[in-house]
């Protein structure tokens, strides 16, 4: 009966030592996500924020400048003024689709 204690245990050993090969991982750095280009030209989507702001404030494209371009997970925002100091943000989805523009 011992040889089948010896060999119950040595599967056993065994059997603990695979396992906690499989669950001993290195750890691996978490390094910050790159951001990615936007899927259409950045400088068409300040376009038609440009032709959005125009058109709700009543004044022309060349008179809007935009002070910030950020880019989020899903989204990108675009910061605006007017020459009169009218704020607005417009804002784009992840495929650069207009989204909608905020006064603020």
């Amino acid at each position: 009966m011992m040889p089948k204690i010896k060999n119950s245990r040595w599967i056993i050993v065994l059997a603990a030592l695979l396992l906690s090969a499989c669950s001993s991982q290195e750890p691996h750095p978490q390094h910050a996500q790159a951001a990615q280009q936007p899927a259409i030209e950045g400088e068409a989507m300040i376009e038609t924020c440009k032709g959005e702001a125009a058109h709700r404030y009543n004044t022309r494209a060349d008179r809007i400048s935009v002070v910030d371009f950020k880019q989020y997970q899903g989204s990108y925002e675009i910061l605006g003024s007017t020459t009169r100091r009218e704020g607005f943000t417009c804002s784009f989805d992840e495929s650069g689709q207009f989204l909608h523009l905020s006064t603020t």
